[in-house]
């Protein structure tokens, strides 16, 4: 199989199969020209051509390879591309070299790194055991209620108090007013008596 995938092959099936599809050309005009060679040509070439095709289809396509990505402006004729281990050109922008690949590759690992971390992170948090989670959610449920109820509680207290502070100065202010009456009376009895 690797007699297939060698450069050779790949030059020989090109050539037979240019000229295969040439014997058939020549074949087809012999033919329109109503030659006597002209049936005998359109058959060796259509028998080229068969056999090329069947040979084809059982090989298989070869795998295509984008190199443009590595090699930007491959696909521009007339680019000028510099290896990836070439330092910078004169005539093309910078290309990559060996110590800015292995910076992005490094960088890659730290990133895959991370992933893993937090891969694993997640395969713990996988590992967690929730079945009690309700039970605690209704416990703390049943504890922001009764701390609900204590804090209205406790502000109805703060009423209570505030309203008992408005008591009492008032009452200390009746008091108040009561001593003047009081002494105001207790003077005009001692001055008629």
């Amino acid at each position: 199989m690797s007699f297939f995938k060698s450069p050779s092959f790949k030059y020989i099936k090109n050539l037979l199969i240019g000229l295969g599809a040439a014997v058939v050309m020549i074949g087809a005009l012999g033919k329109l020209n109503s030659t006597p060679w002209g049936g005998m040509m359109i058959t060796a070439g259509l028998l080229v051509e068969a056999f090329l095709f069947a040979m084809l289809g059982i090989l298989g396509p070869d795998k295509d390879y984008y190199w443009e990505k590595l090699y930007p402006g491959l696909d521009q004729y007339g680019s000028q591309i510099a290896p990836l281990t070439a330092g910078e050109t004169s005539s093309a922008p910078k290309a990559l070299n060996a110590e800015a690949v292995e910076k992005n590759l490094g960088g890659m690992l730290n990133e895959l790194q991370s992933m893993s971390k937090s891969l694993g992170s997640l395969k713990a948090l996988q590992e967690v055991d929730f079945s009690q989670t309700g039970d605690q959610l209704k416990t703390m449920n049943n504890f922001y209620a009764r701390m609900n109820d204590a804090m209205n509680a406790l502000t109805s207290s703060v009423e209570d108090t505030k309203q008992y502070q408005a008591q009492m100065s008032s009452l200390s202010k009746n008091l108040t007013s009561l001593n003047g009456v009081y002494g105001n009376i207790l003077s005009a009895y001692n001055v008629k008596g």
